[in-house]
């Protein structure tokens, strides 16, 4: 278990959890971390400069001069679907750095949490300062459109997740240049930067054995991750292009030198910050998605879709008995 970070192996493998993303010696382990991820920033340094912004509202400010010095470009591009955890993952983000939280776990409390002061504040900054500077007809974007508007060079800075952003520096893929030392020259890769909290978004996966499978099918599985696991393994596969959980693999040679934006990823691992890990989490991410979406197209009024995200996860978990069952 100390061969990986902490965080990572509550938030991937283990249940319950007394804090989110808190080892518990108490918990079950359940799994292993897999795929680790988080968003990285990437900017068009050959237009704003070779430093990103270093806090998130002047980020936001760099993205509007970006905007009005070149025409026909976007300040920003980031997730705004209503799929998946696409709008509830910006939304998420934009709050932990205005020092925002998502809920009380230990009272399993969201309305009045999320919804507060701050919480009220990182809607106004997405909607109201964020928006204005996507692209039009960016309200349903995820990993792919994001990618593609930073590979056409539409857009000055976007937000992806490091494990699906491999395609940026493929010349085949991109309009930016004809090899991907070219491409680099034109795209930094950096953390997220902070305001009031310094977290960024816990994405990634764990990998797990369904107890539903034959006794002989299960037996391999876990000889499977035994193997993956392995800290020869996991550098290979970092030097490949995974983004291993693993310590051993995530400070190696192999990880670190493979791509530009593993670095980043490193460095934040230590300000991940998670979403609710309980079973209800399927139905709290839809509440979410829905109603975020709904204010970033003009379809509800900001600070009306927190109150009913907060008011409609609250009786999601009174329903269930607090998330705990």
């Amino acid at each position: 278990k100390d061969a990986y970070d902490p965080y990572l192996l509550a938030a991937y493998g283990q249940y319950p959890q007394a804090e989110t993303g808190q080892r518990d010696p108490d918990a079950k382990m359940y799994g292993l971390p897999l795929l680790g991820d988080t968003w990285t920033m990437v900017w068009r340094k050959d237009l704003m400069g070779d430093e990103p912004p270093a806090t998130w509202d002047e980020m936001i400010a760099a993205a509007k001069k970006c905007q009005d010095e070149n025409p026909g470009m976007s300040g920003l591009a980031f997730h705004q679907a209503n799929g998946s955890d696409a709008a509830a993952v910006t939304y998420n983000t934009v709050n932990g750095v205005y020092g925002g939280e998502l809920w009380d776990a230990e009272e399993r409390k969201i309305d009045g949490v999320l919804n507060d002061e701050a919480g009220q504040k990182a809607m106004d900054v997405l909607v109201n300062r964020m928006k204005p500077l996507a692209p039009k007809g960016s309200g349903n974007w995820f990993i792919d459109e994001v990618n593609a508007a930073i590979s056409q060079g539409k857009v000055c800075i976007g937000f992806n997740w490091i494990a699906a952003i491999g395609g940026l520096l493929d010349p085949e893929q991109s309009q930016l240049g004809k090899t991907p030392e070219a491409i680099e020259k034109k795209l930094g890769f950096a953390a997220l930067p902070a305001q009031d909290a310094d977290v960024v978004p816990l994405g990634g996966m764990g990998m797990h054995v369904s107890k539903y499978a034959p006794a002989e099918d299960q037996a391999e599985a876990l000889n499977f991750i035994k193997w993956f696991e392995q800290p020869e393994v996991q550098k290979m596969w970092a030097a490949a292009g995974g983004v291993p959980a693993r310590t051993d693999a995530l400070e190696s040679p192999e990880f670190l030198e493979a791509n530009p934006w593993n670095k980043v990823y490193a460095e934040s691992v230590p300000r991940l910050r998670d979403m609710w890990n309980v079973p209800e989490y399927a139905k709290l991410i839809d509440i979410e998605n829905t109603n975020v979406n709904a204010a970033l197209n003009g379809a509800k009024d900001p600070e009306q879709a927190l109150n009913d995200i907060a008011a409609e996860q609250q009786k999601v978990l009174d329903a269930s008995g607090g998330g705990l069952d």
